[in-house]
């Protein structure tokens, strides 16, 4: 059974967006494939997602009410950020500490040994305090985003700029990142209660027993490095956690009810060739204008190849944005696909026919690339995915940028023209530099799967931190 024969019960808690249930999840099933007591604590509306993406795993899902519309000044039955307008995230964010009750009433009962807590529950910090457990954060970032959030947050060299446009270094980083105001995650402006959170997610991050990076050690060794040495934080790194799921069956279950039937989706690859499909995805939150959704449809049809493309359910709703002829030219011609709502991407990112991913380089969706081995255009929208961005295109060198400088909506955007977009496809898809950077892309896959193996650094590291779990459970 492994180090000694007490079982070791562990408690997840992720946040209420699908972006952190996902790789939480998927985190959990690394816990149980290796012998871990199991629980994942949400609330009834996420328990369905939670389910089908549990699958098969040997993972016990405990409930807890959200606080009703009274408390949260929300509409009843917003359990999940991504069904929220921009307005509603702050006090989503927010509303959340009125579960810390019934949180610690399960842990009463149930008395686990550690709680595996979303970044945006930073009260979970206190609550783990109260039994005397450990509290990990686990935010499904890699080392390097981490890094760059810490040293902006540090040093504050954004201060030191002219305007959102003038580049500066971050300081005491490796490597010469430079990055512009622009880029840096946009808090609210005059939203104290927003930077308050943010000081407290920081704050209880410090206080934690230390951070799960979604991540492993050779993909980004010189910041994983200096987190821990640097930084002084205490980190394990135990991904990519999205290799948990390896079956295909599995891989279309993740996450929400797909738009589209794996069995329909699957057939459609199955009739392209080999590393000719780009993928298109801009994550679960991303809604473009319609100008911009009729740049990308033209920028994909021009660049030849054949395309999965999945829009966001509300980005509009009906296709009247799509150019004249289009569906006609291109979908009825079997030369792309287009998929509105959710799609099982773990599964479309996997198989053979699919060349090249066009991503919002969300850290999830990022990793999910360099499993599959594939070159990606970087199309960052906010929050962190600039610094991703970065590292896709400088650092690991399996990225073209697409040229965005500055976040959605901010600075009333030109949209990104169907030449620029073209031109970055093409780049990832044919000729020499495109097959340049897909055998470095390959190369990434292949220590990934070999990180998560036994014996690799992933597997090591959670050997270690299980260790440190079960003498301090002592």
């Amino acid at each position: 059974m492994g180090i000694d024969d007490r079982e070791l019960h562990v408690f997840f808690f992720p946040f209420f967006a699908n972006g952190h249930i996902i790789p939480s999840i998927d985190l959990a099933r690394v816990f149980a494939s290796r012998g871990v007591k199991t629980t994942v604590v949400t609330t009834p509306l996420n328990e369905p997602l939670i389910s089908r993406t549990v699958g098969k795993a040997n993972i016990n899902i405990r409930t807890i009410k959200f606080p009703p519309p009274k408390l949260t000044g929300l509409p009843d039955g917003c359990e999940n950020s991504d069904n929220l307008s921009g307005m509603q995230i702050i006090p989503f964010l927010k509303s959340t500490v009125h579960l810390r009750d019934s949180l610690e009433q399960l842990m009463q009962q149930e008395h686990p040994d550690c709680i595996v807590a979303d970044m945006f529950f930073p009260w979970a910090t206190d609550s783990a305090a109260k039994f005397g457990i450990p509290r990990i954060v686990f935010h499904g970032m890699g080392f390097f985003p981490t890094c760059v959030s810490a040293c902006v947050r540090q040093y504050k060299p954004q201060d030191k700029v002219s305007s959102y446009t003038e580049p500066f270094v971050v300081p005491n980083l490796p490597g010469e990142i430079t990055l512009t105001k622009m880029q840096l995650p946009q808090t609210p402006k005059h939203d104290g209660d927003f930077t308050k959170l943010l000081d407290d997610v920081n704050a209880s991050e410090l206080n934690s027993y230390g951070v799960i990076a979604n991540s492993f050690y050779e993909l980004e060794p010189v910041y994983a490095d200096h987190y821990r040495n640097d930084l002084g934080r205490k980190a394990w790194h135990l991904g990519p956690v999205c290799l948990s799921n390896r079956d295909t069956a599995e891989k279309a279950q993740r996450g929400r009810e797909a738009a589209i039937d794996e069995h329909e989706c699957l057939k459609w690859l199955d009739s392209k060739e080999p590393n000719s499909v780009v993928y298109v995805c801009f994550g679960s939150m991303t809604t473009f204008p319609n100008a911009q959704l009729k740049e990308i449809a033209l920028g994909l049809e021009a660049s030849g190849q054949p395309f999965i493309w999945v829009v966001k359910k509300g980005s509009s709703e009906n296709l009247e944005w799509l150019p004249e002829g289009f569906e006609e030219r291109v979908v009825d011609q079997g030369k792309g696909l287009i998929i509105r709502g959710w799609a099982p991407q773990v599964m479309i990112l996997d198989h053979e026919a699919v060349g090249g991913f066009v991503t919002h380089c969300g850290w999830n969706s990022a990793l999910e690339g360099v499993c599959a081995g594939l070159p990606m255009v970087t199309w960052p929208m906010y929050a962190e995915q600039f610094y991703n961005a970065k590292f896709l295109t400088d650092i690991v060198k399996i990225g073209v940028s697409v040229g965005v400088q500055t976040w959605i909506g901010m600075m009333g955007g030109e949209p990104v023209k169907k030449e620029v977009i073209e031109k970055a496809v093409k780049k990832i898809m044919v000729g020499e530099e495109a097959e340049e950077i897909r055998n470095r892309a390959k190369e990434l896959a292949q220590m990934a799967k070999r990180a998560v193996e036994e014996g690799g650094s992933s597997y090591s590291d959670f050997n270690s931190l299980i260790e440190d779990l079960k003498s301090r459970a002592h």
